[in-house]
């Protein structure tokens, strides 16, 4: 959990995040790969590549012809996007012009320190060159007093073009701070140090745990071990849909499976062959149950925090589990001792989405939605159980170790 820790304090963005991943997979034996050149794999070995600066596919070499084995995530987190040339002032306050990156609970961001971060493009040498960038100062939403606004606790909807984040006091050159880039993707991040909390330390609460938990998890645990070709995908922009190059619904993962495949000579038939056999666990963080909202909930499939990690299913397709999907990820789970759980929304609520549905109209793979159960999800700062982060870290090593055949409708598990 200190890595965990460690990992979320420092990764304000989806930028940042791929910075972190990156110098983790560096650090232990992974080779980076450029997409621009052409690959040279070798079997046993571990790799990765970054697109867009904020999407990293990692991998271990096996034999593609077995299939792969993928746990896909994603980076982003929903938060504040700062638009071009965002300083306003009135003269005796700067104020940052921004919108909603993503569904927030934006009332949360309100009142806490926020580190303007991302990308930031400048030109070097003749060359236009992408760089993440975290400011070194804080920025924060200020609430309006009570005295102010007296029906405020009958409930609070922020007003997304007039509640803004608050720079400094009178005029400011904001470019200037910013080192004059030529362009920049920044955001107004919550900078907030991650905490323990509950009698025995049982809980944990930081920014971004949605999703950053799953890359970390998924990542460090395909580094400790694995068999076979092994993917861990930690995707961009699934808060806003999936939609760009380094999204899900982007061609980034059926890219790197199909050098891969062409690394071992395999034909396009031999590769959908491939897609046939392999499995995908679609690593999304799930709505913890809120005992102070029961009503809000499914009378039964609910998710308890540190009850394990949850199986999320819905009837309409929101969630790719199917009973054939499920099975395979409990027979997994259950040997490395990782309790499980199910969850579904009520029926009559609507469901969220995330990366399974979106990355099956890239590669056609047997995938299963599954998730860490938590407290306040896409608030400034969420919650998770320990215990079901540690039930994570070791069903998914069971994973990345055994050997998943898919034929049709039957799976060996070896």
């Amino acid at each position: 959990m200190k890595a965990l820790s460690e990992f979320l304090e420092t990764s304000y963005t989806a930028y940042q995040a791929a910075d972190n991943v990156r110098a983790y997979l560096l650090a232990h034996g992974f080779r980076e790969l450029r997409e621009t050149e052409a690959w040279d794999l070798k079997q046993g070995g571990k790799y990765f590549a970054v697109r867009g600066g904020s999407a990293v596919i990692a991998f271990c070499m096996g034999d593609a012809r077995q299939g792969f084995k993928i746990v896909a995530s994603h980076t982003d987190s929903p938060t504040l996007k700062l638009k071009e040339n965002p300083a306003l002032s009135d003269g005796n306050y700067t104020r940052l012009n921004t919108e909603p990156y993503g569904g927030g609970l934006w009332y949360t961001f309100f009142d806490r320190p926020l580190r303007l971060a991302g990308r930031v493009v400048r030109e070097r040498e003749g060359a236009l060159v992408s760089e993440s960038f975290a400011s070194d100062f804080i920025v924060t939403l200020p609430s309006l007093a009570p005295h102010l606004n007296r029906a405020v606790n009958e409930g609070f909807a922020p007003e997304q073009q007039k509640d803004l984040p608050l720079l400094a006091l009178g005029t400011s050159d904001f470019e200037a701070l910013l080192g004059n880039p030529v362009a920049y993707d920044l955001f107004a991040a919550c900078a907030q140090k991650p905490y323990f909390w509950g009698e025995h330390g049982e809980f944990f609460s930081a920014p971004r745990l949605d999703n950053l938990a799953s890359v970390w998890a998924s990542v460090t645990s395909l580094a400790a071990g694995s068999t076979g070709v092994c993917v861990a995908a930690c995707l961009d922009s699934e808060e806003v849909g999936s939609r760009t190059r380094q999204g899900a619904a982007g061609d980034f993962l059926r890219s790197v499976l199909t050098r891969i495949a062409a690394q071992q000579a395999l034909t396009e038939e031999e590769l959908l062959c491939a897609y046939a056999k392999s499995f995908c666990i679609s690593l999304d963080n799930a709505q913890g149950f809120h005992p102070n909202h029961a009503e809000k909930f499914d009378p039964k499939e609910r998710a308890i925090l540190g009850k394990g990690v949850a199986i999320k299913g819905h009837a309409g397709g929101a969630y790719t589990t199917d009973a054939l999907s499920s099975a395979v990820v409990r027979t997994v789970f259950a040997r490395a001792e990782a309790p499980l759980q199910v969850f579904y929304n009520r029926s009559d609520a609507r469901s969220g989405s995330t990366l399974g549905a979106i990355s099956l109209g890239q590669a056609c793979i047997l995938t299963v939605d599954i998730g860490l159960p938590q407290l306040a999800m896409h608030s400034a700062v969420e919650t998770i159980a320990c215990a079901d982060y540690m039930a994570l870290e070791r069903g998914l090593a069971a994973f990345w170790n055994s050997n998943v055949q898919t034929d049709g409708e039957t799976v060996t598990i070896i």
